[in-house]
């Protein structure tokens, strides 16, 4: 790919990138990079106390107005004063009863009201108006818009869209599993009196230690979507459009339909509505029909002439509006499907037109205008941002821009591959072509004039975009005002990369030199700078850890910078100061980057480090950046005190000399870094150490330690990298040598403090299970939270191999082998698809699968003969596709040699060696269900959901019929409403301090800012709705909960996917909340839901699994079903066993478990058995004191006398025979409440009965504490984390072991 401001010197133009997964996952792991705005236009400052009284200004009371349409009862609507005209109009059109119009306008007492107004602002709107809905005459625009809308009713429930990942539907399955919503059916059925009828047996592939995993199920088949048929075709007519005399008599255009009855009928549209002509296939008439129906919408005349129509269209709207909002509101992002059912394609008018449109470059219902993106973004940038309404109203403007431009941006780069827009340099090679289309520039990831030659070529300008986007993503973060970036998103789609970026305005009409005014367009040989720029970027500095420097130009003179010499600053013709070319904004890892005559320090050398890479782009992480500063602050810290504490005793050597080596000071200060615990903060500005700047002795401790831990500056902690640090063709001046030599020691420890501490602290996380990835997305997360570097994932694996505790990392080690393998083969399949043609696309990917993963020794490519013959044609055209060269080398890759790259491509990226390519399968545990869903969702590929057979050894899994589709994957930056995120951390930390009411008050509001900013949906959103319904339980509202978890589960499927990990853990909380509000059936259906998904996603062995076999074998345990519930509890304690160790509490809780159902079956010594365990634990663990051993010691003597009295009554059988006089053994199910105790236990919720003193002493407790920490004393964490009011029980969220 070419640099964007590169390009110019061809047709002025810019192009780089970087990038973060369309998806972040993890809606419960924000982290907070966006805190670090102190610079950043005063965006945060003082949320804290203007919030409280700013929310008030949002939450204007409601009002509500009576609404008369048409042929139908006024009704009432709630509306709030914020809303526009506008906003009621898109309600009506959504009404069952007024949904089929759309061309309509509004009036109070006869005046039109403008659909753009504010209703606060409208004169005489009040409490109880009416107001009235009065049809307009229409003109073209409004009828295209009134067919498109007809047809969007009519495809409402069918899913195909969402199949075909277009228009942002995606898919959601919680109502096939629910019956439709919770909340009626929770009124309906009360507590268990419904045992008798549910059907309990899962399905047989569910049952633990089964090994079949079909895929069918991942899509089970919705009622609602066996599709209501109401026409055949509704289509534009042959005969627009209409000729001139027509057009004076107010003909629009004219319609072309088939009735369900086989009725062919042609329709005029006209300025008073739509009507029935004379017109048939061949011949024109476009007098109207008689009768003529003239019909104010297309709905009333179809109704009159079709009576199935009038039937279908009532019941169609009927279920539309019946289904959960949330699983027809769109999402603010694409999100595609890696597997579809086989989807009839219908005749579709709207997609047709779509179709055509999106090659013009136009955008919908603009017709004929293209918009201005890069106008758009940097102006919503500019909004006012003083007060909460106006952020939010900044930040709605800003995410809304960004994911339209992110859809327009992706639309543009498959447009682009597809060969649909012709470039703007058509006479050079396809490589190297540029292309505009809807304002947006696109660029192709080849290094195609020699740019980074140095840097590694084609390998350096594939890593370069998405560098750049972390780069513009940062720097969006940081939000300066004054300072431009541009619109960017990377679109990796059928092997190639493009990144989209919006246009500098005037930048097409310049030469390359008089546009760069600040930063260097050849890698550093010529360097300029400029004051605005130096005084723009010294405020992003400190945020982001960049340090002001200065570099030699061409001439020799030192120039300043502050940024990386590649980072370049354009004034565009609109006076913006932009910078663009941001891939190096972060330092370079030195792990992966070989200078001769440079040493690594003794950490990373021992790991096998500095490794050739690729590429010469391999920068550090910002997270890592983060972690390392605050690492040394703890440092700095601890050093000053420690210093200090010798002064005051006087000690010989206060000077420590020792800990004053540069080289590496984390060595040197590791021996005292438990003594004095410090505020681990590292808030940068933090005035702590100033007041020793007065005595010089407490000078020269700050200095000292700043020296130690490699501050920029003598007087305070101040820790900031220098990005131009080791790059090729930069040079320093002379006077700079110390602190050149100091920013390189810097780097150097920044690399290994990657390899020696947060490898091992994430390995760390894995054993305690405090990070549980599932999957490939979820472990690349766990590393990037992390700073961790996904090339760094074969360190990774390495340092779990060689852990003592290997076997407790199994799942991490397996999910992390295949996350390296699908990688490797993402690499391959990248280049491989660059050399096939279009026509043979669904064969080669077919082909590729099967050699990835069938077990089919020779798998042959199908070649069709009459493709090949045209393919000799094809020759001659000229504006080909990128690559789409004439071979059919993709035909010859066979399974062996496919294998034998993915291992060799494990050693040279990942410096990982897989042990014998054919068995690597078998050797790891791998599933290969699981690698075709890694794949396919890497590579963007679509399949046809059926049973694959993988084992077959005589025909290949995969035909080409079975590859429905190609998807792009978009990398793009996801703008953070900053607001609603402080909210939801301070009802965070109050709920952890105990105060629930208010913590859930301002998750609330948090939740009402995310709706504010984000719209309906978003991942942020998700996670807010999960901790509400969790503190809507704990709290007691359980009927709240189950709402709330539902809302979170529809959300995730929808914004994150039906199977991703986090899904599958809303599934497990919403069973528990159904089966509080005694829907057990419900229960277990979604706890059947989530195994299945989870044996999809990573297979049985893996530590969730025993918390979801223990909630299922609990809740089976209530409905009696023990044989089975026995299955399942006895799954959960192996993997508890393996995962948490033998002599863990988690263990011990499972034993209890299981030996409560052999008791409920009568088996007591079995049950004794496991109790016995179960005690042992205990006594070893927490001694005998402690109430649950005495709990469990209580239980053995009740299971003894249980077992006694079982033998007697044997006895007297043996003894007597058939008339002995046998007392009555008690055989109890186990009640409701007692199940649903021991779920909250293992879900990590105890509720603690106390008494009225108790809360007394407990709130006395609570507040001293809370008095002590905002005087600033250290606290340790509070323990209890419920609402104080509750009379009798206080529940805790906690984990329990």
């Amino acid at each position: 790919m070419t640099s964007y401001v590169e390009c110019i010197s061809f047709c002025s133009i810019t192009g780089h990138s970087a990038s973060t997964v369309v998806m972040n996952g993890g809606g419960a792991h924000y982290h907070s990079e966006e805190e670090s705005k102190q610079d950043g236009g005063g965006d945060t400052d003082g949320v804290e106390d203007s919030n409280e009284q700013e929310v008030i200004v949002i939450q204007d009371t409601g009002f509500t107005v009576k609404i008369q349409a048409p042929g139908t009862e006024p009704f009432d609507l709630q509306v709030s004063p914020q809303e526009m005209v506008q906003e009621i109009h898109q309600v009506l059109m959504d009404r069952e009863d007024t949904c089929h119009r759309t061309c309509f306008s509004l009036q109070l007492d006869g005046n039109v009201l403008d659909n753009f107004a504010e209703l606060k602002s409208i004169e005489g709107l009040q409490e109880g108006s009416l107001l009235k809905v009065v049809e307009e005459s229409t003109v073209q625009e409004t009828a295209r818009i009134h067919v498109r809308h007809i047809r969007d009713l009519l495809k409402s429930l069918d899913p195909s869209d969402a199949y075909n990942g277009v228009d942002c539907n995606s898919l959601s399955f919680l109502s096939v599993f629910t019956d439709g919503d919770l909340g009626d059916s929770g009124k309906r059925k009360k507590k268990g009196s419904d045992l008798e009828q549910i059907d309990c047996t899962p399905p047989e592939h569910i049952l633990p230690g089964s090994k079949e995993r079909p895929l069918v199920p991942l899509q089970p088949q919705n009622k609602d979507w066996k599709p209501m048929q109401c026409l055949k075709v509704l289509t534009m007519s042959g005969w627009n459009p209409p000729p001139g005399n027509r057009k004076m008599h107010g003909d629009l255009m004219y319609l072309y339909m088939v009735t369900v009855e086989e009725r062919h009928i042609s329709i005029t549209a006209s300025t008073r509505g739509f009507y029935l002509n004379q017109s048939t296939t061949y011949t024109f008439n476009p007098k109207p029909a008689n009768p003529s129906f003239l019909s104010h919408s297309l709905v009333e005349l179809l109704s009159q002439i079709s009576p199935a129509f009038k039937k279908n269209f009532t019941v169609l709207q009927k279920t539309r509006v019946q289904r959960h909002p949330f699983e027809r509101i769109a999402t603010p992002f694409q999100v595609y499907s890696w597997t579809a059912p086989q989807v009839d394609h219908t005749m579709d008018c709207v997609r047709a037109e779509d179709a055509y449109t999106s090659r013009l470059g136009y955008e919908e219902h603009i017709p004929g205008q293209t918009r201005d993106w890069n106008e758009e973004l940097q102006t919503t940038r500019e909004l006012a941002r003083k007060n909460l309404p106006e952020r939010l109203l900044r930040e709605r403007a800003i995410f809304k821009v960004h994911s339209d431009f992110a859809a327009a941006a992706t639309r543009g780069s498959m447009a682009v591959i597809d060969g649909n827009v012709m470039a703007i340099n058509p006479g050079e090679e396809t490589r190297m072509q540029m292309f505009i289309w809807n304002n947006i520039f696109f660029s192709l990831g080849f290094d195609v004039r020699d740019h980074y030659r140095e840097l590694g070529g084609d390998a350096a300008a594939h890593a370069a975009p998405t560098n750049d986007l972390n780069g513009v993503r940062a720097y969006g973060a940081v939000d300066v005002e004054g300072l431009y970036t541009l619109g960017t998103v990377v679109v990796d789609y059928r092997g190639y990369r493009v990144t989209a970026q919006s246009i500098i305005p005037g930048i097409l009409e310049r030469e390359q030199e008089q546009s760069v005014i600040y930063g260097s367009i050849d890698f550093g040989k010529t360097v300029v700078s400029h004051g605005k720029y130096l005084e723009l970027l010294e405020r992003t500095s400190r945020p982001l850890k960049v340090q002001r420097h200065n570099v030699l130009n061409e001439k020799d003179e030192s120039v300043e910078l502050c940024s990386s010499v590649e980072c370049k600053g354009i004034i565009g013709n609109d006076g913006r100061h932009y910078i663009l070319d941001l891939l190096r904004t972060f330092p370079p890892d030195l792990n992966f980057l070989p200078v001769e005559g440079e040493e690594l320090s003794p950490e990373s050398v021992r790991q096998g480090f500095p490794r050739q890479h690729r590429h010469r782009l391999a920068c550090l992480r910002q997270e890592l950046i983060e972690a390392f500063v605050e690492h040394r602050y703890l440092l700095f810290m601890k050093m000053a005190a420690l210093q200090l504490m010798q002064q005051k005793n006087n000690s010989p050597e206060a000077a420590v000399p020792a800990l004053l080596s540069t080289e590496n000071p984390d060595a040197s200060l590791t021996w005292y870094i438990h003594k004095t615990p410090l505020s681990s903060s590292p808030d940068l500005t933090n005035p702590t150490l100033t007041c020793l700047h007065q005595d010089p002795k407490s000078r020269e401790v700050v200095l000292n330690a700043c020296k130690a831990v490699g501050s920029i500056s003598n007087t305070s902690f101040d820790i900031r990298f220098n990005p131009d640090i080791f790059s090729p063709g930069v040079r320093f001046p002379e006077d700079s040598v110390d602190d050149i030599q100091k920013q390189k020691q810097l780097l150097k420890d920044a690399a290994a403090f990657l390899v020696s501490c947060q490898i091992p602290s994430l390995v760390k996380d894995c054993l305690d299970h405090s990070a549980l990835p599932m999957d490939g997305a979820t472990l690349t997360e766990a590393l990037h939270q992390r700073g961790i570097n996904v090339r760094y994932l074969g360190n990774v694996l390495e340092f779990v191999d060689k852990t003592p505790a290997k076997a407790q990392l199994e799942h991490f080690y397996r999910i992390g082998i295949s996350e390296l393998i699908t990688r490797c083969a993402k690499h391959i399949f990248k280049t491989y698809l660059q050399g096939v043609e279009l026509s043979a696309l669904s064969a080669a990917v077919s082909h590729f699968l099967n050699c990835f993963l069938s077990s089919f020794p020779d798998a042959v490519a199908h070649l069709p003969p009459d493709e090949l013959v045209s393919r000799r044609k094809n020759r001659k055209r000229r504006n080909r596709v990128p690559g789409g060269g004439d071979n059919t080398a993709w035909a010859s890759l066979t399974p062996s040699e496919l294998w034998k790259n993915i291992v060799s491509e494990a050693q040279s990226y990942y410096n990982f060696t897989l042990e014998n390519a054919d068995q690597v399968v078998e050797k790891y545990g791998l599933q290969k269900i699981t690698l075709l869903r890694e794949i396919s969702i890497k590579a963007g590929i679509q399949i046809l959901i059926k049973e694959y057979n993988f084992d077959s050894r005589h025909k290949p899994a995969f035909t080409e019929e079975d590859i429905l589709n190609i998807f792009p994957v978009v990398k793009h930056v996801n703008p953070k409403a900053s607001d609603a995120f402080h909210f939801f951390q301070s009802g965070q930390a109050k709920v952890q301090q105990g105060y629930l009411k208010e913590g859930c008050e301002l998750i609330n509001e948090a939740l009402n800012l995310f709706n504010n900013v984000y719209g309906a949906m978003h991942v942020e959103i998700c996670a807010c709705l999960r901790l509400l319904a969790r503190l809507n339980y704990i709290m007691g509202d359980h009927h709240e909960a189950l709402s709330n978890q539902q809302k979170a589960v529809l959300m995730s499927e929808r914004v994150l996917g039906v199977e991703h990990p986090n899904t599958i853990q809303e599934y497990m909380h919403l069973a528990l909340y159904c089966f509080a509000n005694g829907q057990l059936s419900t229960a277990l259906k979604l706890l059947y839901r989530a195994r299945y998904l989870m044996l999809m996603v990573c297979g049985e062995d893996h530590p969730e699994m025993a918390l979801l076999d223990s909630n299922i074998g609990l809740v089976l345990h209530g409905v009696m079903e023990y044989d089975l519930s026995l299955r399942f509890l006895e799954n959960a304690l192996a993997i508890n066993s393996k995962y948490h160790g033998p002599r863990s509490l988690k263990v011990a809780l499972s034993h209890h478990l299981v030996a409560r159902v052999y008791e409920s079956k009568a088996e007591f010594r079995s049950a004794l058995q496991h109790e016995k365990e179960g005690y042992t634990i205990y006594k070893n663990q927490v001694g005998e004191a402690h109430e649950k051993t005495k709990e469990s010691s209580e239980y053995l003597k009740y299971l003894t006398q249980q077992a006694v009295a079982l033998q007697r009554t044997m006895n007297e059988i043996y003894k007597n025979g058939s008339n002995a006089s046998i007392m009555p053994l008690k055989f109890t199910a186990p009640s409701m409440a007692s199940v649903l105790e021991q779920l909250n236990i293992i879900n990590g919720i105890i509720f603690i009965p106390l008494s009225q003193k108790d809360l007394e002493n407990l709130k006395a407790e609570v507040q001293r504490r809370q008095q002590l920490q905002e005087s600033g004393k250290s606290m340790e964490e509070l323990t209890v984390d419920g609402p104080l009011e509750l009379e009798d029980k206080i529940p805790m969220d906690v984990n329990v072991d």
